[in-house]
């Protein structure tokens, strides 16, 4: 059976009821997108929860629960999550945005702090990490229910390698394989390093950062500091002498890895659990592990992704729609979000239950985001994409030195920050 992995608030009041677990819904749920409470002459509430088409089962089966324990109806209609939350700055201050969505972890805090979202309290019942909290979290406000996570990991062919490789230095090993030469060059192991989301796991754990301050100081920038460079130096390394030249396009390397990887003529690959159908359509014999540990001992820091609930500062009803978010995020819903939508839950302890099943794809995202880094929140963030685009490609090509590439890219960022902010 294929899985369906995705690419990438909660109650001020709660009750024992808020911890049950829903038994199914049937309701198609309304369309018109309002917050307004329900009909004239009933004190019966009604709150709009928007969500992508593949969400929809999911919040109809667990909401009867709720809607009966609490006097309110969920209407529940369909909009593609980053549309959503686009929307809602429109939408909201003219009473016709939803009452609760989701947004990915990136958006929570930009979004938030120009006053879109409902600020809120999390649960302290150990369901959330430091790691969630700071992804929902800016300038001391929370403005998200952390519901999922996501971070990057190794896949690799079991076919080709007995175990996964546990450290760096076991890539290099088979970099040197004359089984994965490819002419003068070697595709043992391969990577998207000129894509700055799967490079900063390998910046970080040298010592580089994005921002300083925990990603909260746009002032202090890391991207070219003595550990980022020592990093892309090390992944010259790779560009310049072991992969072939279709490594350094960004536009075509990510086919280009998947292509050898999907051939069985490469043994590892970093990616994410959304390739998971790809290797499965290619017959791949895959097995799946927590980045490797870097040559210098430290851990592959990634970006930990993920989604999160959150309230419409413009909802009618926000008490009751941050109830609804605090049932969504807890055990039992939780453990219903993974068992259907295979999404891997925030909620430490439904997480416990996922990591003991025989789901190895969840166990790795589970270990790998557990010393992955936070992305930062700010709005300066959506400088960075852009700023560091090239990094990697001016450094890997030659066209300039790892220092150059390093200063140039921060040079990029801060310009553009200076400008816009």
């Amino acid at each position: 059976m294929k899985v369906n992995w995705k690419k990438t608030a909660l109650g001020l009041v709660s009750g024992s009821a808020l911890l049950a677990l829903a038994a199914c819904g049937g309701n198609s749920g309304s369309t018109d997108g309002s917050n307004a409470d329900a009909g004239s002459g009933s004190d019966e509430k009604t709150i709009t929860v928007s969500v992508g088409a593949d969400y929809i089962d999911y919040i109809n089966e667990v909401k009867s629960d709720f809607e009966s324990e609490n006097d309110v109806t969920i209407n529940v209609v369909e909009m593609d999550m980053f549309d959503q939350m686009d929307a809602l700055q429109l939408d909201g201050p003219a009473g016709k945005g939803p009452d609760v969505t989701m947004s990915p972890y990136d958006r929570v805090g930009q979004v938030g702090s120009q006053g879109h979202l409902a600020e809120m309290t999390l649960p302290d019942d150990g369901r959330y990490s430091d790691t969630d909290k700071q992804q929902v979290t800016i300038d001391d406000k929370i403005y998200g229910a952390p519901a999922m996570i996501e971070a990057v990991v190794m896949f690799y062919n079991k076919d080709l390698i007995d175990e996964a490789p546990a450290t760096f230095s076991d890539l290099e090993k088979l970099a040197k394989d004359d089984r994965f030469a490819e002419g003068d060059d070697n595709v043992g192991f391969l990577a998207r390093w000129t894509d700055f989301y799967y490079t900063y796991g390998l910046l970080a754990g040298y010592g580089g950062y994005v921002f300083g301050d925990e990603g909260t100081d746009p002032s202090d920038l890391g991207i070219n500091n003595e550990g980022s460079v020592e990093a892309i130096t090390y992944a010259t390394d790779w560009f310049q002498n072991v992969w072939p030249q279709g490594m350094l396009d960004v536009s075509a390397n990510e086919n280009l890895m998947l292509d050898y990887f999907n051939q069985g003529k490469t043994a590892a690959i970093i990616y994410g659990p959304w390739g998971v159908n790809g290797f499965e359509e290619a017959g791949i014999n895959y097995g799946v592990a927590k980045i490797p540990t870097l040559s210098n001992g430290n851990d592959y820091e990634t970006f930990g992704g993920g989604k999160a609930w959150v309230v419409s500062n413009y909802s009618q009803n926000k008490d009751v729609s941050q109830q609804f978010v605090e049932y969504l995020t807890n055990e039992a819903n939780q453990e219903k979000l993974y068992e259907m939508r295979h999404d891997i839950p925030a909620n430490i302890m439904a997480q416990e239950t996922v990591a003991a099943s025989d789901d190895p794809v969840a166990k790795a995202v589970i270990e790998q985001y557990s010393v992955s880094q936070p992305m930062p929140n700010i709005p300066e963030m959506s400088e960075v994409w852009v700023g560091a685009e090239n990094m990697l490609f001016d450094a890997g090509s030659g066209n300039m030195t790892p220092q150059e590439a390093a200063d140039n890219a921060a040079k990029t960022i801060e310009e553009a920050i200076e400008q816009k902010y």
